[in-house]
């Protein structure tokens, strides 16, 4: 059976965070993806404002050999990056034992959600970050069936915006409520809030379809 693990790691010991340390507005996300170990994840989605101090930071850091924006959509900006040889011992250990990233998102620190075929390949992960002296902090263990009972694999803050946004007739039609009326109600900007439906809906609607039709 496959086991979901939450953990968090400071950038300082995970190299590729670090090069993607920045002053700016901005936080990164990597889609969901199982990592290669020949090609470190190219890709990555930058959420901010100021993407113009981003790119200067993540292009004065030595680890990075170039950074190219590839889409732009408001607040949103997806990129490929080429690393250096010395990124990154932490993404080969999840590629070694043939984990999935099904969320990643940080800037000083970084939050991971894993899944991974089963406990013996999560307890190769944690042998092989011991092996590398990586340090890293498990936040929660559980099944995957347990964490779809519990939550579809939503975040916290996922779960409140998604229960907002249906308790207020957002998916009616027509709406009863807009994103800049739910982003007042939760205290936060638009731009997140339609990051945590986007985000959230598909998740939901994967453990849904998905689980049904047997391909997961």
């Amino acid at each position: 059976m496959s086991v979901m693990a939450d953990l968090s790691i400071s950038g300082e010991e995970f190299v590729l965070g670090t090069a993607l340390h920045t002053h700016a507005d901005v936080h990164v996300e990597l889609e969901r993806v199982v990592p290669s170990s020949q090609q470190v994840l190219p890709f990555f989605w930058a959420i901010g404002t100021d993407f113009e101090t981003f790119e200067r930071d993540v292009r004065g850091n030595p680890n990075v050999q170039s950074l190219v924006a590839l889409d732009r959509i408001e607040g949103r900006v997806l990129y490929r990056a080429e690393w250096s040889e010395e990124v990154e011992s932490f993404i080969h250990g999840i590629a070694a034992v043939g984990a999935t990233i099904l969320e990643a998102t940080g800037n000083r620190v970084w939050r991971f959600r894993l899944r991974f075929h089963d406990h013996a390949a999560l307890s190769e992960f944690h042998d092989y970050c011991v092996a590398h002296d990586i340090r890293y902090t498990l936040d929660r263990v559980a099944t995957d069936i347990a964490v779809e009972r519990e939550e579809f694999g939503l975040t916290q803050e996922q779960r409140e915006t998604l229960v907002l946004a249906i308790e207020e007739g957002y998916f009616d039609v027509p709406r009863g409520v807009t994103l800049t009326e739910l982003a007042a109600e939760l205290g936060v900007t638009q731009q997140s809030v339609s990051e945590r439906v986007r985000r959230g809906t598909g998740t939901v609607l994967e453990a849904a379809l998905l689980e049904a039709d047997g391909n997961r």
